[in-house]
């Protein structure tokens, strides 16, 4: 099931998407939220009627660093021996179609698609055997970085957390599971068109398993959270006007333009 949050006529709601062709997607909207047992309405609307909002609106968003070994090369990083995390705020959280707004302390923003879990229950110290049970889905992140910023502060709070830096969308996907993601799905990214980043799930170095395990000997996750499980090799530069798409096999398509900060 794909799972979309929505505003319509000033409500906001969540709905099961449905249908293939993009132009005839229409949403049964849901009755109560996904993070419990719920039921859908039979009220349809079609999807080009709504305003996409970001799929969840996590507590916290803990990322991932370095998660792949040619991401971490690319950029001089040595690969580190357990996972590496770090946060983005809530605030940085943006939707499909929403404005990134570029930092005005940068002059060097970078992308970095991701694909990322969506927690669909409260959670501590969760064992391996039990990590399925935790999620809820899977959907598109972007884990916009302001690159210049990273390297000249020693830790990444503004680089990586700043306003509209993490876009997540178009919705969450609750059908794909860890065998497909371990065996490899896609995830590219382009800018206005011309292709960037292209890689699998399976190069990742730390499986969604090793992540979730991590950071949940750590720290409590709470229904909504957002995993990011790390970019593939091909970040690059961003500029205002620029349209920036993450596409995830067996998810979908999150489109963000660049605009100048006001």
């Amino acid at each position: 099931m794909r799972i979309a949050r929505f505003s319509i006529d000033g409500n906001v709601a969540f709905g099961a998407v449905e249908g293939d062709k993009p132009d005839e997607l229409v949403l049964d909207i849901i009755k109560g939220i996904p993070f419990a047992d719920f039921e859908l309405s039979g009220t349809k609307v079609p999807l080009s009627k709504v305003r996409l909002l970001p799929p969840v609106l996590p507590n916290k968003v803990v990322a991932f660093g370095r998660n792949y070994a040619e991401h971490a090369k690319e950029l001089g990083n040595e690969v580190p021996d357990a996972p590496f995390a770090f946060f983005k705020p809530s605030t940085s959280v943006i939707g499909t179609g929403d404005e990134i707004h570029y930092p005005s302390f940068s002059s060097e923003l970078h992308h970095e698609a991701e694909l990322a879990v969506v927690i669909g229950r409260m959670c501590r110290e969760v064992p391996r055997e039990r990590v399925k049970d935790v999620i809820l889905g899977y959907t598109c992140a972007n884990d916009v970085t302001a690159r210049d910023v990273q390297k000249r502060e020693k830790q990444w709070a503004r680089a990586k957390g700043f306003d509209n830096s993490c876009p997540l969308g178009p919705w969450v996907e609750t059908d794909l599971d860890l065998a497909a993601i371990a065996e490899g799905i896609t995830i590219q990214c382009t800018v206005n068109g011309a292709q960037r980043q292209l890689g699998r799930t399976s190069e990742m170095i730390h499986s969604v398993e090793d992540l979730i395990v991590n950071i949940t000997e750590a720290m409590t996750l709470l229904p909504g959270d957002v995993i990011l499980t790390g970019t593939p090799a091909g970040v690059g530069p961003l500029n205002v006007g620029d349209e920036v798409a993450v596409t995830i096999e067996g998810i979908g398509t999150l489109t963000n333009k660049v605009i100048k900060r006001g």
